[in-house]
């Protein structure tokens, strides 16, 4: 498999192939090459997943790999078919990872009421973290549901929906110790975890937790993940129930990036109304992992009515350019997560702030770690974010200069361009 010569690559062999990619003409101003959109591979220097020889996926995978699936099992039958070979999984439809409903997963004795009951904080408190025969059956009901919802997607794959509509629900796609994966034009519902874990020392008042994000890249090289729509769909978090006072959260993040994984590129994607959406590095302590990876280009996605980490990063060099943002006062927090030794480039994005919001709240520092923000525009205008930013929190300044300049950029708006640009052009049924 290609991923294990790259791997064997050094350091010295592996900066020759970046300078390589980097001086390298692009292809076809963003455009991918191929008209078939299961065959397309990634342009020349589109992004950090164009470096280091590329992203091509299953691109060349004969007839006898290229299967159509309609239904969940057979989608997760034809990843595990592969054999090691390229291969192109077509996406026909509706596929729902989750249709059965939660009660399949729920493991003997478990008991939603008596949860409920056992843990409220009038008898169990806030000090202590909670333990016990009902959450043993709930992590053992947790667990379940896992091995149920996800698929993981190997090396040299490419996964791709099938006209305008195709969909895959409740499930949680991993991209896990793969090299090479594309993943286009899918509608992405993210699932809904049926067993969120109560953690009373959460906070103030406690806090359900969720697991489970629409796609998650871990330890993996070479992603292009691009045309996709990823959403909550039919279960927005203000369709969620409360318990404890506090909101049964059942969502996790929309898509993450971490534990190793490096040169990924999303373009042109949706991401909307979720809570906590993209993360980039999922620990401070996982330097041994992600310190000198998590490099990550996001170009001409649409962020709208999303609440915060769009994206958060830690360790990485991330370049987010020409991304366009609509922003819902009700349920924003920030967009740029500043976090551990990140690296973050943000140019030539467009913000639509609705009144009661100013620019000040765009970024987010988490830790002390330097950016570079550059012509980006807020409600039409020029705006230097880290400028905003400091005005507003005068005791947490966020340093200038990230240390680095992208080079891997094919297609590059005026930042006035992007929402026409943007709108009408990205998620899923859209590729051209």
């Amino acid at each position: 498999m290609r991923h294990l010569t790259r791997h064997a690559a050094g350091p010295l062999a592996l900066c020759a192939a970046l300078l390589a990619t980097a001086a390298a003409p692009a292809s076809g101003h963003g455009t991918p090459s191929g008209h078939d959109p299961a065959r397309a591979t990634l342009p020349a220097r589109d992004g950090w997943a164009s470096a280091a020889g590329g992203t091509t996926g299953g691109a060349a995978a004969d007839r006898e790999h290229v299967r159509t699936v309609r239904t969940w099992d057979e989608f997760r039958a034809a990843l595990a078919a592969g054999g090691g070979e390229p291969q192109i999984i077509r996406v026909a439809g509706t596929i729902d990872a989750g249709a059965a409903g939660c009660a399949r997963y729920e493991a003997p004795g478990y008991d939603f009421d008596r949860y409920l009951a056992d843990y409220d904080p009038a008898v169990w408190g806030y000090d202590t973290p909670v333990s016990g025969p009902q959450e043993d059956a709930r992590a053992a009901s947790a667990a379940n549901q896992a091995a149920a919802i996800q698929a993981y997607v190997p090396s040299d794959t490419t996964v791709v929906g099938v006209g305008r509509n195709a969909a895959i629900r409740g499930a949680a796609l991993q991209i896990k110790d793969a090299d090479n994966v594309i993943v286009r034009n899918l509608t992405l519902e993210s699932p809904l975890d049926c067993f969120p874990q109560w953690d009373p020392t959460d906070g103030e008042r406690g806090a359900w937790n969720s697991e489970y994000d629409a796609a998650v890249v871990h330890n993996s090289t070479h992603v292009w993940l691009d045309h996709n729509t990823f959403t909550d769909g039919r279960h927005p978090d203000s369709s969620l129930p409360r318990h404890y006072g506090e909101l049964y959260q059942q969502h996790d993040g929309e898509l993450d990036v971490v534990r190793g994984a490096d040169l990924v590129t999303v373009s042109w994607n949706v991401f909307e109304d979720h809570a906590k959406t993209l993360m980039i590095g999922n620990s401070d302590a996982a330097g041994d992992t992600d310190r000198g990876r998590l490099r990550v280009t996001l170009h001409h996605n649409l962020f709208r009515n999303v609440g915060e980490r769009a994206p958060r990063v830690r360790f990485g060099q991330v370049d987010a350019y020409n991304n366009h943002y609509v922003i819902a006062e009700e349920s924003y927090a920030y967009s740029f997560g500043i976090g551990f030794e990140s690296r973050l480039v943000a140019e030539k994005n467009s913000f639509r702030l609705p009144p009661g919001v100013g620019p000040g709240r765009i970024l987010k520092k988490w830790s002390e770690a330097p950016l570079t923000a550059a012509r980006n525009h807020v409600n039409g205008a020029e705006t230097d974010l880290v400028a905003a930013h400091n005005a507003d929190n005068p005791d947490t300044p966020l340093r200038r200069d990230a240390g680095w300049t992208p080079t891997l950029r094919t297609r590059v708006d005026d930042p006035r361009a992007v929402p026409g640009t943007v709108v009408p052009r990205a998620g899923a049924g859209r590729i051209r």
